[in-house]
């Protein structure tokens, strides 16, 4: 059908197309990919159905389909089976939070960073291993079959966190982005699709796009992953598996109820879905809830890393894997690291079996406390989610502004913030939020100084 047919027709993208360059397919996505990224198609906009363009643009629809496959795995598009195709309200956010450089004359409280309690008695332990006379094996390879009581203070922290396992389901990464690669490159092809939550860790966004693993949103009810969606996700999704933030969820800092931890584990053994389960911020909590892997400990990969709990620089994770997953991930985490560093290993490990490890959580949790009574008292007039042994919080926005209008006003003022549309999947629309992180600031004064300039803010906008 030639295009003057549809001069008067409603479509919400008319690509013109130089049909000499060939492949044709990819001449079209570059296309799309710089009317998305120059603002001429917008967040959330509808694409016409793969037929009509192909009629539009006298092309086959294989053509048009393999384009939008081409933007769909750089996360520019985002397609649900009976909606259409959608531009991602995240095509155009950065995911990437952490700068090369630290931002100079502003106050941090958008990094999720503990305090700094941990950082003496982990120094002090460090200058006793390197004072012992076989220090220089802190610096040779780490090597697996050599680390049996590492294994078993990993299985003691991984305990305290709610999950019990056993030492042979343990695996060590550097990190939880880290794992979260190691356990998407295993699992994944190119092209495969797992579930999230409508809002969800940048840093599965980044991995994912890097392996061209597909994210496909589900909804949530009370920011906690509904059940029922998973399910349907199974059933019509075509996803392999899920990411889940059980406890203190990034960025929305909520927690998912016992019940609906049996359901999505109950689901996920019924359609044989795997499960990450990302257990960042499990040692925060006083009283932990019982992990989604205790429900389905043969379909849950669980990471629990130290950086939230301990310090940001202990790059570790501890995974617990279950037997069907753990050759293919232990392989990939060979590829990506060979191994971890025997002296971070070492470190975390002596720590946890010390008597040390109780009063470091314990400290983190008082300190926390504070810093969330002062967010209290300043944000008392605004909905500011979270609990008081979070390191972060989710404030919703008043009026109109967004989150990353919002985002930008406040590093106007002197303060960071990171905004919804940061951490939003897909179509998803994102929250008028931004994540608010409490302990980033060195002090409880700098922190008091990033409250009063966002309170003001906020008042401006009410």
């Amino acid at each position: 059908m030639p295009i003057n047919s549809f001069e008067n027709y409603p479509m919400t993208w008319k690509p013109s197309l130089d049909k000499k360059e060939k492949p044709i397919y990819q001449t079209l996505a570059g296309q799309l990919e710089q009317d998305i990224l120059n603002g001429v198609l917008l967040p959330g906009t509808k694409l016409p159905p793969q037929r009509e363009l192909a009629d539009y643009l006298d092309l086959n629809v294989s053509t048009i389909s393999k384009a939008f496959k081409v933007c769909e795995l750089k996360g520019l598009l985002s397609a649900t089976v009976g909606s259409g195709t959608f531009v991602s309200y995240d095509a155009l956010s950065n995911a990437y939070l952490l700068e090369d450089t630290k931002p100079k004359h502003l106050i941090e409280m958008g990094a999720t960073l503990p305090d700094n309690a941990s950082f003496e008695p982990l120094m002090l332990q460090l200058k006793t291993m390197l004072q012992e006379t076989d220090y220089e094996k802190w610096f040779g390879y780490g090597r697996g079959g050599e680390c049996h009581w590492q294994k078993d203070a990993a299985v003691k922290l991984i305990r305290r966190g709610g999950l019990e396992t056993t030492a042979d389901h343990i695996l060590f990464a550097n990190g939880g982005q880290n794992a979260i690669a190691a356990a998407l490159a295993s699992l994944c092809k190119p092209g495969e699709r797992i579930g999230v939550d409508q809002h969800t860790y940048p840093g599965l966004k980044t991995a994912a796009a890097m392996l061209s693993v597909q994210l496909v949103p589900i909804k949530t009810n009370n920011y906690e992953m509904s059940p029922a969606s998973f399910e349907y996700a199974c059933k019509n999704e075509n996803i392999k598996g899920i990411y889940l933030i059980p406890d203190y969820h990034n960025p929305t800092a909520s927690f998912m109820s016992v019940g609906n931890r049996k359901m999505i584990a109950a689901i996920a053994k019924k359609y044989n879905q795997f499960i990450i389960e990302d257990a960042s911020y499990h040692l925060l909590s006083k009283e932990p809830l019982p992990a989604v892997a205790s429900f389905a400990p043969e379909q849950v990969i669980y990471i629990a890393s130290l950086s939230k709990s301990f310090a940001p620089g202990l790059r570790l994770a501890y995974t617990a894997v279950p037997s069907q997953f753990k050759e293919s991930i232990s392989r990939a985490l060979y590829n990506l690291n060979v191994s971890v560093s025997p002296l971070l290993a070492e470190l975390a490990a002596r720590t946890i079996v010390s008597n040390q490890f109780e009063a470091l959580i314990e400290g983190h949790q008082e300190q926390t406390i504070l810093r969330n009574q002062l967010v209290n008292r300043y944000l008392a007039d605004f909905t500011c989610l979270g609990a008081e042994t979070g390191i972060f919080r989710w404030l919703l926005l008043p009026g109109k502004i967004t989150g990353a209008e919002f985002e930008t006003l406040a590093k106007q003022h002197g303060v960071q913030v990171f905004a919804a549309e940061r951490f939003v999947v897909g179509n998803s629309c994102p929250e008028r939020a931004v994540r608010v992180s409490v302990c980033a600031p060195e002090t409880l004064e700098e922190l008091e100084r990033g409250l009063i300039i966002l309170k003001r803010l906020l008042n401006n906008h009410i």
